[in-house]
């Protein structure tokens, strides 16, 4: 496994190096971009819907979007939709004057919920502060628990699902006749459909932010079967018990399954990989339609030599296995594991240039963490790997072909007696038998050392078990690339008691805590640069009590202001609030939440 650790390494580099030199920044990912009526606006009367846009797009799946009263009382209809990036919530008529929250968890198109809060106030209405809304939304950690151990459980059973009939139909086909290989790969099955299947109950509460015991509420299981990742969970579990259906008379007769069953377990295989990588960051930001088939390859691979290995750990490396066997499974096995690693560590490091985008998100993210975790265990296994395949090409005299596909055969010079035809087949024979000689001897001899590649097969099967459970976190974990700091701009309108009058072009750069640039571009009805009267802007983080705090604004041009060094004081969402005084009587506002990392 040299070459592939070596790949791997490669890869890795050039992508670090290419990343520092030529960083762009980092894709949105369902963020909140904007809201109608902005948050803090005070508003002469109700509007007939509230509207709330996203940088992607969204679903209302198990979440809700709520607008509720100063009493906690509803005020909407109850008829909330999305449309693309667009929340709408239609509220009631004729409401009074008042300070009104807004309250929303929406569910991302990797299945992850967003959820947050703002207020607005009516009238002569008393704001109402957001803060309270926000413990009410955090996942239930039973749920946030029992999500990746379920995805770990599934990743396991893929593996010996897929991975062990591979292995037996390509290298052993003894192995049909083992129990243990049998309830190897009908356990992994039954895995991935339980897994599946409590996947699926489990992503209702986790979209809706409620816990165990809305498991089998009728509503959020009405809500998951109608969303994409539901009805995608359902297919990979049909999938599973399809395919160990499939190979059920194989096992039983003890025999390889024929040409037919074959063919449909193989298809039935490709949608199970297909259907575990359709869900997640692959479907979400940009180009899913290359990132799906990577995560595909991926987990296809993941499930042909972990899988594979598991086989060898139970079957092929046990005591008692003829020695002819061990020699037949182990050489063409180990040219497999070596594709299946390559093909691991390609997609492997596209799926990380994807969702990381710029190396230095591996040390400044949670998802970084995680994967430079899992990068340096692959690292391990590939050394593992590495070992294994070294003691098959000693032990079993597996060698690089050399070039051109020649072989080199030794052939008596002389021979004596007979006719030439005579001669050769005396030749033939005696190069057939040495042949079959050597083959039978290095068995012998390779079956001796068999402890030693069992532990070391051992230890790559540890090993893979925990990349695993490393993989099922970053499955629930939001991508490096949405958790980097990444520049903040947004038109914005601006809001007086009367109504929309004009926009405010907000621009914050590189929004990390320190010094940081602001811009606004002021623009009226018609779209024009204008010069107010007055302008102000403040910044705060009610989560944590900072604020308002003052942000001082130099003349940059005609409608155009600038503050260079504008300090922000530490990480969190901070509102960004943008006061314009039009005349001596008459002032709009607009407001803008900026993600700082």
């Amino acid at each position: 496994m040299r070459r592939a650790r070596s790949l791997l390494i490669v890869l890795l580099a050039v992508w670090f190096v290419g990343g520092v030199v030529a960083a762009g920044p980092a894709a949105a990912h369902a963020t909140l971009v904007s809201t109608d009526p902005a948050e803090g606006a005070r508003l002469e009367s109700m509007p007939a819907q509230v509207t709330l846009e996203f940088s992607e797009g969204v679903s209302l799946g198990a979440g809700y979007a709520r607008v509720l009263g100063s009493d906690g009382a509803r005020v909407d209809t109850g008829t909330a939709s999305v449309s693309g990036r667009v929340l709408t919530i239609p509220v009631r008529a004729g409401l009074p004057d008042d300070g009104y929250l807004v309250s929303y968890r929406v569910i991302s198109a990797d299945a992850h919920p967003i959820s947050g809060a703002y207020s607005f106030v009516v009238g002569n209405g008393e704001p109402v502060s957001a803060s309270a809304a926000g413990a009410k939304d955090r996942t239930d950690p039973v749920v946030a628990a029992g999500l990746p151990i379920s995805r770990w459980g599934g990743f396991a059973g893929l593996a010996l699902a897929i991975g062990v009939p591979v292995l037996l139909l390509t290298c052993w086909p003894a192995g049909w006749g083992s129990p243990r290989l049998r309830r190897l790969a009908a356990g992994g099955a039954i895995t991935v459909v339980v897994t599946a299947v409590l996947d699926f109950l489990l992503q209702g509460p986790y979209a809706a932010a409620t816990g165990l015991g809305s498991l089998l509420d009728p509503s959020l299981l009405s809500a998951t079967a109608a969303s994409e990742a539901g009805r995608t969970l359902l297919v990979r579990a049909a999938l599973a018990a399809g395919l160990a259906a499939v190979l059920l008379p194989a096992w039983r007769r003890a025999l390889p399954p024929s040409a037919v069953r074959t063919g449909v377990a193989g298809m039935l295989a490709l949608g199970l990989v297909v259907s575990t990588a359709a869900i997640g960051h692959p479907v979400a930001g940009t180009w899913p339609g290359l990132a799906v088939p990577v995560a595909a390859v991926h987990a296809g691979a993941m499930a042909v030599w972990l899988g594979g290995l598991a086989a060898l750990l139970a079957g092929v490396l046990r005591p008692g296995t003829p020695a002819q066997d061990l020699a037949s499974a182990l050489t063409p096995w180990s040219r497999i594991a070596f594709g299946a690693v390559t093909a691991l560590v390609v997609s492997g490091t596209v799926q990380a240039v994807r969702e990381v985008e710029s190396p230095t998100a591996l040390f400044t993210t949670t998802y970084g963490l995680v994967l430079t975790a899992k990068l340096v265990l692959v690292l391990v296994l590939l050394a593992a790997a590495g070992v294994s395949r070294v003691w098959v090409q000693q032990r079993l005299g597996v060698r690089r072909p050399r070039p051109g596909g020649r072989r080199r055969l030794t052939a008596h010079a002389f021979a004596a007696g007979g006719p030439d035809g005579a001669v050769g087949d005396v030749e033939a024979a005696e190069v057939a038998g040495a042949a079959g000689l050597r083959g039978r001897l290095q068995s012998e001899a390779a079956a001796e050392h068999v402890p030693a590649l069992r532990r070391s097969v051992l230890v790559e099967v540890a090993v893979a078990a925990v990349v695993l459970a490393l993989s099922a976190v970053l499955v629930g974990t939001p991508p490096a690339r949405s958790a980097v700091a990444q520049p903040v701009d947004v038109l914005l309108p601006l809001h007086s008691s009367s109504g929309p009058s004009g926009s405010v072009q907000v621009s914050v750069d590189p929004a990390r805590p320190g010094p940081n640039t602001l811009h606004l571009y002021l623009f009226d009805e018609g779209g024009r640069l204008t010069q107010p009267a007055g302008i102000t802007v403040s910044l705060t983080e009610p989560s944590q009590e900072i604020g308002p705090l003052d942000v001082k604004l130099q003349p940059a041009g005609p409608g155009h202001y600038v503050a260079y060094g504008m300090s922000i004081p530490g990480a969190g969402t901070w509102t960004l609030a943008v006061t314009v005084r039009l005349d001596e009587f008459t002032a709009t506002t607009a407001r803008t939440d900026v993600a700082v990392r």
